[in-house]
């Protein structure tokens, strides 16, 4: 039986779960210069999501990830090597380790393909709330009816139509410092 698909109305204590996550990764990552930015539907002020805080690292060169792997570790991520087959530029972990899970942490080059583009669908979210309106909706209708895999799957041309027009109409911002969880 397939992975059943949880999406839930917008929680306004996201952006607050993401301040207190970043607080301990920036305590992690000291010593870079890496960019904390929450990303995903749950950085979209009103818009339903799954309820796991996806978190992304902006890093100048990956191996700063991967050097804390056991800081990570000790804060309670479980480094998930499995997927860097499927996407070598990025190093993957969640939180906790078992049971479900809290928070998704993507630790990728700043600039690279994974930063500019997780950037750019949450700006042109929050700029658009037409467009996280009809988001939430199509999660909602393929989360009633879809597992895990095809729900990912089926959300892919509306990501891919909003990535368009945020990489084409301006919208792109390249987020050198975080970003206030209202979204300023």
């Amino acid at each position: 039986m397939p992975e059943a698909v949880i999406v839930v109305p917008y929680d306004a204590d996201w952006p607050s779960q993401f301040e207190r996550e970043c607080a301990i990764l920036s305590m992690v990552f000291s010593g870079t210069d890496a960019v904390i930015e929450h990303v995903g539907s749950t950085a979209v002020p009103g818009l339903g999501a799954k309820p796991v805080i996806d978190i992304l690292v902006g890093l100048s060169r990956v191996a700063d990830a991967e050097s804390r792997i056991s800081q990570l570790g000790a804060q309670g991520y479980e480094y998930v090597r499995q997927y860097e087959a499927q996407l070598p530029d990025r190093r993957y972990y969640r939180k906790p380790r078992f049971g479900p899970r809290a928070y998704h942490l993507h630790c990728v080059v700043r600039g690279g393909d994974f930063w500019i583009r997780h950037i750019a669908f949450r700006d042109y979210l929050r700029a658009h709330p037409e467009s996280a309106a009809a988001y939430f909706e199509l999660k909602r209708e393929l989360a009633a009816h879809c597992g895990k895999g095809a729900y990912t799957e089926a959300k892919s041309p509306f990501i891919e139509d909003v990535l368009s027009r945020a990489l084409s109409g301006g919208h792109q911002r390249t987020a050198q410092q975080r970003v206030a969880p209202d979204g300023r």
